[in-house]
């Protein structure tokens, strides 16, 4: 089962990529050297990068194993490795070396300023990724 955002909070998770994006556009678009058009156009590159990986923040899981997918990497996690899932949210777990990990779940991270539909969509997936590590 997949796990993901609502549509506005997707759109949000983008604009952190898309907006500097676009600005590096309209630098490389007045930059007088070539070095500073190709350093702008490695930017955009990664920028649209953490753009569509923004749109894309999610959390997969069946009955052996948790998918996060965040802005930087996608994390596996065996489900009988999942210790807790925290308040931040996080997932705390072991990994197959032993060794205690934590992963946060960006996708369901709440701020002061979100609207009480939108906390409460996030407070409901969590309880769900609870109740699914837990059985």
């Amino acid at each position: 089962m997949e796990q993901s955002p609502a549509t506005l909070n997707r759109q949000a998770n983008t604009g952190l990529g898309a907006v500097p994006a676009v600005a590096c556009i309209a630098y490389a678009t007045q930059a007088d050297t070539a070095v500073a058009r190709l350093a702008a156009g490695l930017a955009v590159i990664g920028f649209a990068v953490l753009a569509v990986r923004g749109y894309r923040l999610s959390v997969t899981y069946d009955q052996s194993r948790l998918v996060i997918h965040g802005y930087l990497r996608t994390r596996v996690i065996d489900r009988e490795g999942i210790l807790e899932i925290t308040d931040f949210p996080a997932v705390r777990w072991t990994a197959r070396d032993g060794r205690k990990r934590w992963t946060p779940l960006t996708a369901f991270m709440t701020s002061p300023g979100e609207i009480s539909a939108t906390r409460l969509y996030k407070d409901r997936v969590i309880r769900k990724l609870r109740q699914w590590a837990r059985h």
